[in-house]
């Protein structure tokens, strides 16, 4: 199998060091989609953000959802916010495997409380303004398919069970 697999999720959520070490397994290439982003603008999304603005790197994340990557034979993070406009959800499906890691808000609030890194945290109170994404998104996120949760459970057995879903899915991929 060399269907691409998308890991969707809010912030926090463990996509990055999953999709890591199941690209690892798979014998894959592994991308952060924010981490493209970065290197293709030559700044910071947090820089993207305040220049530019949430359209503009939400635009960025279609274009390289739509044409920045190979089509096959990778494991990618998507950004948080990646499937919140309309028909990018459609779009990561139409191109391969979707699974979504889901943890519960009080360890997001743990994992990202912290972080200076994310453009939608850079306000006064970062607790209620991850609670109220998370209100906002979390129904989104239980439509995008098959949720893992990655909460309280070893990095092995999450990829495990990753890979798991991903061989189901890839299976059924195209027909």
């Amino acid at each position: 199998m060399d269907t691409n697999l998308y890991l969707v999720g809010f912030m926090g959520t463990g996509k990055s060091t999953v999709g890591r070490q199941v690209a690892r397994q798979m014998g894959f290439e592994f991308l952060d989609s924010d981490h493209e982003i970065e290197r293709r603008q030559g700044q910071p999304v947090s820089q993207i953000f305040a220049t530019e603005g949430e359209a503009r790197f939400r635009a960025l994340e279609r274009d390289f959802i739509e044409q920045g990557h190979p089509e096959k034979k990778c494991v990618v993070s998507c950004g948080g916010g990646l499937v919140v406009p309309p028909g990018m959800l459609e779009l990561l499906r139409s191109r391969g495997v979707v699974i979504c890691m889901h943890a519960p808000i009080e360890t997001i609030l743990k994992r990202t409380l912290h972080a200076t890194h994310r453009p939608l945290l850079q306000v006064d109170d970062r607790e209620a303004r991850l609670r109220e994404l998370y209100t906002q998104r979390e129904g989104l996120y239980r439509r995008t398919g098959t949720m893992v949760l990655t909460d309280k459970r070893p990095l092995r057995e999450i990829a495990i069970h990753v890979l798991r879903v991903y061989r189901q899915e890839a299976a059924q991929f195209g027909k």
